[in-house]
C-alpha cells in the first residue's frame, strides 16, 4: 500500500523554500519545524514536502491541496471568532508530525498521497473564490499547514488586502521564526494541543511539546485571537489528570478567557484498537476545566449536549447555541456584550457579509434532481462535491430529510460553469435523518462522510463497503493490509 517507490506527478514541480540555512557539504537545514532537519541533496525531510534540489531548500506541495471546501468556523474548534460564519478551508499535502491516530493520514502522510486526491490553485484563485461567494474567512487546516508556510504567506497577505479574515488551525509544531512570520497575516490560531505529556508527545505524535507550548504563548502574545483544542484519545489522555494539566497551563500561561475544547476522538491510521472516546470523559474534563477557572469550555464531535453551547460566565445566560456545526448567537450584542448583564464578553464578531452578485439563474423544481443521505450512527456529517457541465450558474439546494423539519431547507450553494466545489452539511435537529439534495441538470453530486470535523474523507460514500460508524473505510483496509 504505501507508494514510497511511485513518483506520482504532484511532486514533480517544485517553488523555493524559506527559513532554511545551506551548509558546506551540499546539505540543507530547515528551520520551519523544531525538528530543523539537515536534507542531503535529492532528499526531503520529515515531512516528505521539503526537499534538497541543488543546495537549496524547495517546497513540493505550494498550491497544491485537497478540495477547498466551504464549512462553518465551528469546523476548525473556533467558537469565539464570528460563530456561524462560513469559511472557505483549504488543506494541504503533507505534515510536520506522523500522530498515529490521525484522521486524515490519507494526505498529511505524503507516502500515501496520490494524484486523484490533489487539485492545484493559485493564491489569486483562492482568495477569488472566498469573494465570489461572501466568505469572509479563510482557514488553514485538515493536513497541518505549517508545511504549507509559504503558500499560505502567499495567500493569506493577499486575502488580507481584500479584507479576509484568516485562520490557522494546527497542531502547531513550528519554530518561532515560523510563528513570527505567520503573526504578520494570520488573525485566528485554533491549536491542536495533542497532550501535556513530553513522553506522549514523542511516542504517538513523534513531536515535541514545549515547543507547541512555546509558539503558541508567542502568538497569543501577540495579540491574536487563540483557542486551544485537545483531542481525547481514548485510553491515551482522557484522564482528569490530563486535563487538569492543560487548564492549568491555558490560565497559566494564556487567560481564562482562552476558549478550551475538549473533542471526541475516532479510531483511524494506526490506533484503530479503541472505540470512540466515552462522551462521559469528555464531560468530566470539561468539569475539571471549569473547576480550575476556564471560563469557556467546549465538547467537540458531540451531538445532543449542552457543552456545545456557549454561557455567559457572570450570570449564565445562553449567548451562543450551537447544534452540530450550526451556531446562532443568540444572547450578544453588536460589542459582544452580554445581552442579559450587559458585561463584556470574550468573542469578537464580523459585520454582515457582502454578496457577490452572482447571477444565478434559477431553475423550477420541477427540473430539479433530489439525492437523499441518511446519517449513520455517529456520523453525522457529509461532504457534498459538486462538479457543473451547465453553462450557467446554478443552485443546490440541501434540505432536512425526515424528522418535525422534513424538508426545510438548510442552504443554498451556488455552482459555476465548469466548477467543483465541496461544501458541508451536518446533522440539525435531533431527529432528522439525513439531507436531501437538489441538483439542477448538469450538476453532479458525489458524497464523502465526515467522521468528524476537521475530518477530510477521500472515499465517497458509494466506495464505503462497511457499515462501522467509528473507523473509516481507509484505515480498515490499512489494517487489513498490514500497517506499513
Amino acid at each position: 500500500m504505501p507508494k514510497d517507490q511511485k513518483q506520482w506527478d504532484w511532486q514533480q514541480d517544485t517553488h523555493p523554500a524559506v527559513l532554511y540555512s545551506s551548509r558546506p557539504d551540499g546539505t540543507v537545514q530547515c528551520h520551519l519545524s523544531p525538528r530543523n532537519c539537515v536534507i542531503r541533496p535529492g532528499s526531503v525531510g520529515f515531512c516528505r514536502v521539503r526537499a534538497n534540489r541543488g543546495g537549496e531548500l524547495v517546497t513540493l506541495n505550494y498550491g497544491k491541496s485537497v478540495a477547498m471546501t466551504e464549512e462553518t468556523i465551528e469546523t476548525e474548534a473556533c467558537y469565539h471568532y464570528a460563530p456561524g460564519a462560513r469559511i472557505l478551508s483549504m488543506g494541504n499535502i503533507g505534515c510536520m508530525m506522523n500522530c498515529d491516530y490521525c484522521h486524515n493520514w490519507q494526505t498529511s502522510q505524503a507516502r500515501y498521497v496520490e494524484d486523484r486526491s490533489v487539485h492545484y490553485y493559485t493564491p489569486e484563485q483562492v482568495v477569488e473564490s472566498a469573494l465570489e461567494r461572501g466568505i469572509q474567512v479563510i482557514s488553514w487546516t485538515y493536513n497541518d499547514p505549517v508545511v504549507w508556510h509559504e503558500f499560505v504567506l502567499d495567500t493569506a497577505r493577499l486575502a488580507r488586502q481584500h479584507g479576509l479574515v484568516n485562520l490557522f488551525k494546527s497542531a502547531f509544531y513550528i519554530s518561532l521564526e515560523g510563528a513570527k512570520e505567520l503573526c504578520d497575516v494570520i488573525d485566528i490560531f485554533s491549536i491542536s494541543l495533542k497532550s501535556m505529556d513530553p513522553t506522549f508527545y514523542k511516542r504517538v505524535t513523534k513531536g515535541q511539546l514545549q515547543p507547541v507550548l512555546d509558539a503558541t504563548k508567542y502568538v497569543f502574545d501577540r495579540g491574536k485571537h487563540v483557542e486551544v483544542s485537545s483531542l481525547l484519545v481514548t485510553d491515551a489522555n482522557d484522564s482528569e489528570a490530563d486535563a487538569r494539566k492543560l487548564s492549568r497551563w491555558v490560565l497559566d500561561e494564556l487567560s481564562p478567557d482562552v476558549p478550551v475544547h475538549f473533542v471526541r476522538f475516532h479510531p483511524d491510521y494506526k490506533y484503530t484498537q479503541v472505540d470512540r472516546t466515552p462522551v462521559e470523559r469528555l464531560e468530566r474534563a470539561r468539569e475539571v476545566a471549569l473547576a480550575e477557572g476556564i471560563r469557556y469550555c467546549y465538547l467537540g464531535n458531540v451531538y445532543d449536549n449542552e457543552a456545545t453551547n456557549s454561557f455567559c460566565p457572570y450570570c449564565g445566560t445562553v449567548v451562543v447555541e450551537r447544534y452540530g456545526l450550526i451556531a446562532r448567537p443568540v444572547g450578544l450584542t453588536e460589542e459582544s456584550n452580554c445581552r442579559t448583564c450587559d458585561r463584556p464578553l470574550a468573542f469578537q464578531l464580523l459585520p454582515k457579509p457582502q454578496t457577490a452578485g452572482l447571477n444565478i439563474v434559477e431553475v423550477p423544481d420541477s427540473d430539479l434532481s433530489g439525492t437523499d443521505h441518511e446519517w449513520r450512527g455517529d456520523v453525522k456529517a457529509v461532504h457534498i462535491e459538486v462538479s457543473s457541465e451547465a453553462p450557467a450558474t446554478h443552485e443546490v439546494i440541501v434540505r432536512v430529510l425526515g424528522g418535525a423539519s422534513n424538508g426545510r431547507e438548510i442552504k443554498r450553494v451556488p455552482v459555476m460553469p465548469g466548477a467543483q466545489y465541496r461544501f458541508i452539511a451536518c446533522k440539525s435537529a435531533t431527529d432528522d435523518r439525513g439531507v436531501t439534495i437538489q441538483t439542477p441538470p448538469g450538476v453532479h453530486v458525489s458524497m464523502y462522510e465526515v467522521y468528524d470535523r476537521a475530518h477530510f474523507p477521500t472515499d465517497t460514500v458509494l466506495q464505503i463497503k462497511h457499515s462501522s460508524d467509528a473507523v473509516p473505510e481507509a484505515a480498515l483496509r490499512l489494517r487489513g493490509a498490514g500497517r506499513a
